[in-house]
């Protein structure tokens, strides 16, 4: 398997500076203070650990759901990740993924038991089991 590569640069000072992110793949993000501890626009760490998360959910549960004999015709997963002041630093304090998919043949209660099992099993969450993790998950249509 291929190792993945990505790089951080931060210039000046904690809340003036500005962080910029690169990857491999042409990911090119800029991030500050503002963004990633207020309310101020571009990304940050976090919500690129949201996006890995949501993205290896997705392709997990598409997996499993494959490995039970199901074709999914979409499974939609958004990333939450909570960021709080604990103490006197900050911290990652929940992970929440919201999947909805739509699979033909499927019942309710078969769809909550393979998602609830990727949600531990999949990359991305075992690599962050530390972390407490939320999961929200329905079928659609």
């Amino acid at each position: 398997m291929p190792t993945r590569k990505a790089a951080a640069t931060w210039t000046g000072t904690l809340k003036a500076g500005k962080g910029h992110i690169t990857g491999q793949s042409g990911l090119d993000i800029q991030y500050a203070f503002s963004s990633r501890f207020e309310d101020g626009p571009g990304s940050n760490p976090e919500e690129l650990l949201a996006a890995a998360h949501a993205g290896c959910y997705s392709m997990a549960l598409n997996a499993a759901l494959e490995a039970n004999g199901f074709v999914a015709i979409k499974v939609a997963t958004e990333g939450n990740c909570t960021v709080e002041k604990i103490g006197d630093g900050m911290s990652i304090t929940k992970l929440k993924l919201v999947t909805r998919a739509v699979v033909p043949g499927i019942s309710s209660e078969k769809f909550l038991e393979l998602a609830e099992a990727t949600k531990t099993g999949c990359i991305v969450s075992r690599a962050l089991a530390s972390v407490p993790m939320e999961l929200d998950a329905a079928l659609e249509g």
